[in-house]
């Protein structure tokens, strides 16, 4: 009688580490480590100069990965004590990394399937495997998948007063966070 709690909690952390996987990155400091690290990191340059990135996991589209790095630099400008910043650089990289998961069934033997053998008159004897032959019969005995994730880059420089009228790449920080504020999904607190 002990074994149906224990499953059921079982499933239970089952689905909220799987929930947790499968949502778009929020809008957070950046966590993890090496090309696992997502979420947005800043590095000062100069007083005024900083290097802002937002990377995303394999859920998050380039869109929003673009507008989130544009919410951190207005939001960084603001905490600075500035009213404008310039994107002097900006950039948008596409990662992608193809994955082969082996066939389960598969091991240093071969795999097993079901397979028959049978004898015809016309053909004599002969054999018959559902697997044999193309990818959707499991002919290449793996499952092959391709992650994308995008990590948006830009180097901005911070200005006091209105921002200047003649330069396109030129942004009120209160506007942007005005303007981008409602589409921006931060992270759930526990």
């Amino acid at each position: 009688m002990k074994l149906r709690p224990l499953l059921a909690g079982t499933a239970l952390a089952a689905t909220l580490l799987t929930g947790a996987c499968s949502t778009p990155t929020p809008y957070r400091p950046a966590m993890g480590t090496g090309n696992y690290q997502t979420g947005y990191s800043d590095q000062r340059i100069e007083d005024n100069r900083y290097s802002v990135t937002f990377s995303g996991n394999s859920l998050t589209s380039r869109e929003t990965v673009e507008r989130y790095l544009l919410f951190r630099a207005a939001q960084l400008t603001l905490e600075q004590g500035y009213d404008y910043f310039i994107l002097t650089d900006r950039n948008t990289e596409k990662k992608s990394n193809s994955y082969i998961d082996p066939d389960p069934l598969m091991g240093p033997y071969g795999y097993w399937s079901p397979y028959w053998r049978y004898y015809s008159p016309a053909w004599g004897w002969r054999s018959w495997d559902p697997f044999w032959g193309g990818p959707a019969w499991g002919g290449g005995g793996a499952d092959i998948r391709t992650v994308t994730r995008y990590q948006a880059m830009a180097e901005i420089v911070m200005g006091k007063g209105p921002k200047p009228a003649d330069n396109v790449r030129a942004f009120d920080a209160r506007a942007v966070i005005a303007n981008l504020g409602p589409t921006i999904m931060m992270p759930k607190r526990n």
